[in-house]
């Protein structure tokens, strides 16, 4: 019998409560540093189907947009504290090649963590 959604749903809300900021690495895994970059607080949009998004606002209406140094933007990670903390784990992204500092936008429709029914 698989999971039902309750519960899926209920163990998204649990994963979101972990995961305060969102952060970028490179193309190398390494998280991004210089160019005004920082981890972004992240506001998780209610869960549907075991699946969660991230928002710059509790509205849950903006994209995360953050500063970048040049470089690549190879993924996100999700973090525990804006500096430091838990790093547990995100998703590669189309890398992205910066020649000098500059936005990246990392969309929440296209972003998330998805809590799977079973294997």
């Amino acid at each position: 019998m698989a999971m039902k959604e309750i519960y899926r749903n209920a163990i998204a809300t649990h994963g979101a409560s972990l995961v305060k900021y969102i952060g970028l690495v490179n193309d190398q895994a390494a998280e991004l540093s210089g160019g005004g970059y920082e981890r972004k607080q992240v506001y998780w949009g209610d869960p549907d189907d075991g699946v969660i998004r991230p928002y710059a606002n509790s509205a849950k209406t903006e994209d995360l947009l953050f500063d970048v140094p040049a470089g690549k933007v190879g993924g996100w990670r999700g973090y525990s504290a804006k500096t430091g903390g838990t790093d547990y784990g995100g998703s590669n992204v189309t890398v992205e090649t910066y020649a000098a500092a500059g936005e990246y936008r990392l969309k929440a429709s296209l972003t998330a963590i998805k809590h799977i029914e079973t294997v």
